[in-house]
């Protein structure tokens, strides 16, 4: 049983060092309603929608739909993509 355990909290700390902390993520209403993300340095586009996602879902939305990709000018935040939420 502890062996169980103990590969448990390996595998679930394997997997927290793999993605980058949603706190690193520059997330934002637009007047328009849509959802943009500043996404930092070495984010994949599914970590992305899952930020922009958790904003749908604070706003009663069920989806996260990628409206625009765009490279930006700074260094932290190398992209920028607009999300609408559904």
């Amino acid at each position: 049983m502890k062996t169980t355990s103990y590969l448990s909290l390996i595998f679930v700390l394997a997997l927290m060092a793999c993605s980058t902390p949603v706190s690193e993520f520059g997330v934002y209403k637009q007047s328009d309603g849509a959802i943009g993300v500043h996404a930092p340095k070495g984010a994949n586009e599914n970590e992305v929608q899952q930020a922009a996602l958790a904003e749908c879902k604070k706003l009663g939305k069920q989806s996260a739909v990628i409206a625009e990709s765009r490279k930006t000018v700074n260094d932290r935040f190398p992209m920028t993509y607009i999300y609408l939420c559904r």
